[in-house]
């Protein structure tokens, strides 16, 4: 939970620099069950009741909006761990291996290692 507060709080719409794997998939993992809880809480509201379930995705759709930049945010900074431009985030299968792979150690064009 904290490194999702890390990008959330510190990182929200910082595309400069690199972030380590640990932060980036824990941030991923964080917003995606934030996301599911809040979905699968909606579809419940909505068997209940039509209001109710119009509002809970109402608040999904905000909340959505709301991660989205911190998650291109958080992507662009991973790629660029890896010593690669964050356009490669735009590269479905490409972009997942790399965000699995490790950084470059030391300095690279992007700044320091986060490791360091």
């Amino acid at each position: 939970m904290e490194w999702f507060l890390k990008v959330v709080k510190e990182h929200y719409a910082d595309f400069n620099g690199r972030a380590r794997r640990k932060e980036f998939w824990m941030f991923y993992l964080v917003a995606l069950g934030v996301i599911i809880a809040v979905e699968i809480l909606a579809i419940i509201m909505s068997a209940i009741s039509s209001i109710l379930g119009v509002i809970f995705f109402i608040i999904l759709g905000l909340l959505a909006l709301a991660l989205i930049v911190p998650m291109f945010s958080a992507g662009i900074r991973r790629m660029h761990d890896v010593g690669k431009s964050g356009w490669y985030l735009l590269i479905p299968i490409y972009s997942l291996i790399l965000a699995i792979t490790e950084g470059e150690k030391g300095d690279n064009q992007y700044g320091p290692d986060p490791k360091a």
